[in-house]
């Protein structure tokens, strides 16, 4: 039933991968460091200041993008297309999208580095079939979120593709737990990555695709606003030329500016 996505491949991306082949994970590293020296002042003998400013929310990095499209009616139902085949179509393919972007920077993604699926002062848990609060690295975090989707979306009875195949009547909350997940990896690529995905030039391709996200799930309501609120400062500042303010974004500052102090878990 769903044309869009029938060719999903067997297996998904190999994160490892880089979207820039040609960069050594040594040029990248310097090339941070770079944009490091750059965004800061001169020390001056005086101490750093206690939180590291968001280099994603510079004007000069902000304004990157890849189209000037207005995703606003991109993701906009169009007229005699199935809702369900629409939010499979779109799901599938960010899915793709985001697994990508995010294999761009999966070798500075690490145990190491990244010891906790955090998202600025937001820590994720993993929770398996049974319900089992899982706490892991953010590699294992969004390992378990590829695999997890993947199997969903190569599955038969969940996104049917031959014809005459009915939908679950689940699919809408299972799309809903889809987006939410992927959310998360794009936010942790913005709060630990943003720098190396800067030093890789693809910072317009990650503002494009959040935008185009972030109006599609508020389009369909398939996250609850709550959930997005940790990215709002972000989600401001990119989505409001393409016509999206509402949907939770105005109490969004309120409750981050109440969140610097302490680490939140979910």
């Amino acid at each position: 039933m769903v044309g869009d996505h029938c060719s999903l491949p067997a297996e998904r991306p190999v994160l490892a991968q880089s979207a820039k082949p040609g960069l050594s994970c040594k040029m990248v590293l310097q090339a941070v460091g770079k944009v490091l020296r750059k965004s800061k002042g001169k020390p001056n003998g005086k101490k750093p200041a206690p939180e590291e400013k968001k280099l994603y929310l510079e004007p000069e990095y902000t304004k990157s993008r890849i189209t000037d499209f207005e995703f606003k009616e991109l993701v906009m139902l169009p007229r005699e297309i199935d809702l369900n085949e629409w939010l499979a179509s779109n799901t599938t393919t960010f899915f793709h999208h985001i697994n990508l972007q995010y294999s761009t920077i999966s070798e500075f993604c690490t145990g190491e580095s990244c010891q906790t699926m955090a998202v600025c002062n937001t820590q994720y848990y993993w929770y398996d079939e049974r319900g089992k609060k899982i706490k892991c690295t953010a590699p294992q975090y969004v390992d378990f979120v590829m695999s997890s989707v993947q199997k969903l979306v190569t599955d038969e009875d969940v996104f049917p593709t031959k014809y005459g195949k009915e939908f679950p009547n689940s699919f809408e909350s299972l799309v809903k737990k889809i987006c939410k997940y992927l959310f998360h990896v794009l936010a942790h690529i913005y709060s630990s990555h943003f720098k190396e995905t800067l030093a890789l030039e693809l910072h317009g391709h990650l503002n494009t695709l959040y935008t185009h996200f972030i109006l599609f799930i508020r389009e369909f309501n398939l996250v609850d606003p709550k959930e997005t609120t940790i990215m709002d400062d972000l989600t401001e500042v990119l989505c409001s030329s393409s016509g999206s303010s509402s949907n939770g974004s105005g109490n969004g500052s309120s409750n981050s500016a109440g969140a610097q102090n302490h680490v939140k878990e979910r």
